[in-house]
């Protein structure tokens, strides 16, 4: 027989370890620079970088979709590659740095853009604080 409890623990979600530091891990700090960024700057940091792309298609691409996809590609690739961060980042105080693999930056931010772009890996996120696309990368956002 199905006893009640047993259905709750499903029902409550996957257990988590209420002493446990996101990003820890990895060997981030807990706060202050260096640490995991919270979802609210990031989302916010990717919403003012997809407004750049935005901006710049319809002023010079008449608003083409693949353009706008392209231009956000290349915005991230570029900018990732040579400077750690986007410029909504820059301006939010956020950095993406390497915390896994021995791939070179170029390569981790073409990984993380096209992962970013199934939208699914932006979606899920691990215990760190890491949405798949950087796990896949062997990135973290963390506070500049």
């Amino acid at each position: 027989m199905i006893d009640r409890k047993d259905l709750g623990s499903w029902i409550e979600g996957t257990p988590q370890d209420p002493d446990y530091v996101p990003g820890t891990s990895y060997g981030l700090p807990a706060d202050g620079p260096g640490s995991v960024a919270g979802f609210g700057r990031r989302l916010l940091s990717l919403l003012i970088d997809w407004g750049i792309c935005v901006a710049v298609s319809i002023a010079f691409f008449q608003y083409d979709p693949l353009a706008t996809l392209l231009l956000f590609v290349s915005l991230n690739v570029l900018l990732l590659s040579l400077f750690g961060a986007t410029p909504a980042q820059f301006l939010l105080g956020l950095r993406v740095l390497p915390v896994a693999r021995r791939w070179p930056m170029p390569v981790r931010a073409l990984v993380r853009t096209l992962a970013m772009l199934t939208v699914i890996t932006a979606v899920v996120w691990n215990r760190d604080r890491q949405p798949l696309h950087d796990v896949l990368a062997g990135t973290a956002v963390v506070r500049a």
